[in-house]
């Protein structure tokens, strides 16, 4: 845990270490409770530690910190508002879990999911039933573990009643938000939406707004941000949300899967509706020209989609100027969110971290 002798300059420089320690300390926490039911429950809860603490960036709980730092938030909370945002990672956590179901995805950041752990124990130990089921069902129920770590470590995390009172629709709102964007996301691969308004609605709930927007809001709800720099966060980190999923779109269909973690193609293998594919589809309709469009149709969902027929996909979207244009969205939304920033004239180091973060978020080296 941060000590409270520490001050924020501290907890700056020192963020990724400290939220690191406070994820153990409530996992390990939530390990020994699961004890108590019995010893299969906590070594399933030791899996959920793993995921967690074995990768990703912390991008939610930093967006999260300085959100706080730039309403300049009392000092004295650090160490509280730490312990309290990153409870966002559990969030991140019981999304991915979840996801992963959802998607059928065989790794994450370069190992096996857990829903594929799950179900590989299950055959190494010759259980009754199905191993994917069963897999699935035990992924999905950690994830739900993943959650209420979540809330207790923010309800326990010590700061004061007026803070954790004036966070809690932000937080209600957040949660909500991200599964109905997971919801949208499986609703538009069952009925084919391609449409350009459904990929950036999913865009928006499924990730901008958990990932950037809502722990901004969080941070500076936490300080008691006035409503002008609410608005201001909300629309800086929509902006900045939305271009970073749609470079994750973009890396879906030509990152490198050492890179990524994940195969390369699986956006289009798993029938993912991004605004990548919309933007292609509608050009092919549009300028006439059927054959492209259908190399990317065909694309989608088709789990035994091979090298050779991913080549040809992605071809198209290029052909088709998808790829050019959905990276000109990126730059626009990315130089409209750096303005909303300037306008909100943050105190430093605040103005420039968030910056920072934003560019980084969305790829971009300028």
């Amino acid at each position: 845990m941060a000590s409270v002798s520490r001050p924020a300059a501290v907890l700056d420089a020192d963020l990724s270490a400290d939220l690191y320690g406070v994820l153990a300390a409530a996992l390990a926490d939530k390990q020994r409770q699961c004890s108590l039911i019995d010893p299969s429950v906590a070594a399933a809860c030791g899996m959920l530690s793993e995921f967690v603490l074995s990768g990703g960036k912390r991008l939610r709980p930093t967006f999260a910190w300085w959100g706080w730092r730039g309403a300049s938030g009392a000092h004295a909370d650090g160490p509280a508002v730490l312990r309290a945002i990153a409870a966002l990672e559990l969030v991140q956590a019981a999304a991915l879990l979840h996801d992963d179901v959802l998607d059928e995805s065989t790794t994450r950041r370069g190992r096996p999911t857990v829903h594929v752990q799950f179900a590989e124990a299950h055959r190494a130990a010759g259980w009754f039933g199905d191993a994917t089921r069963f897999g699935m069902a035990g992924a999905i129920l950690l994830g739900d573990i993943a959650l209420t770590c979540a809330d207790d470590l923010l309800r326990d995390a010590g700061l004061p009643p007026e803070a954790l009172h004036r966070a809690s629709p932000v937080w209600t709102a957040m949660r909500t938000e991200v599964l109905g964007g997971q919801y949208l996301d499986v609703r538009a691969q069952a009925s084919g939406d391609e449409s350009e308004e459904s990929a950036l609605r999913v865009a928006l709930f499924k990730s901008a707004a958990y990932t950037v927007a809502r722990p901004l809001q969080l941070g500076g709800a936490f300080a008691g941000a006035p409503e002008q720099l609410m608005d201001a966060y909300h629309r800086f980190g929509s902006d900045v949300g939305v271009a970073f999923q749609l470079r994750d779109d973009l890396l879906g269909v030509f990152g490198d899967p050492e890179v990524t973690g994940k195969p390369a193609g699986d956006d289009l293998r798993e029938g993912k509706r991004t605004l990548l594919v919309a933007l292609a589809l509608r050009t092919a309709a549009q300028g006439g020209r059927p054959a492209a469009g259908d190399a990317v149709r065909a694309a989608l969902g088709r789990p035994s989609l091979t090298a050779a027929e991913l080549d040809t996909a992605r071809s198209a979207l290029v052909e088709l100027g998808a790829v050019r244009a959905v990276e000109r969205r990126i730059a626009n939304l990315t130089e409209s969110a750096l303005g909303i920033l300037d306008s909100a004239q943050l105190p430093p180091p605040a103005a420039a971290k968030l910056a920072e973060l934003a560019l980084a978020a969305t790829h971009r080296d300028s």
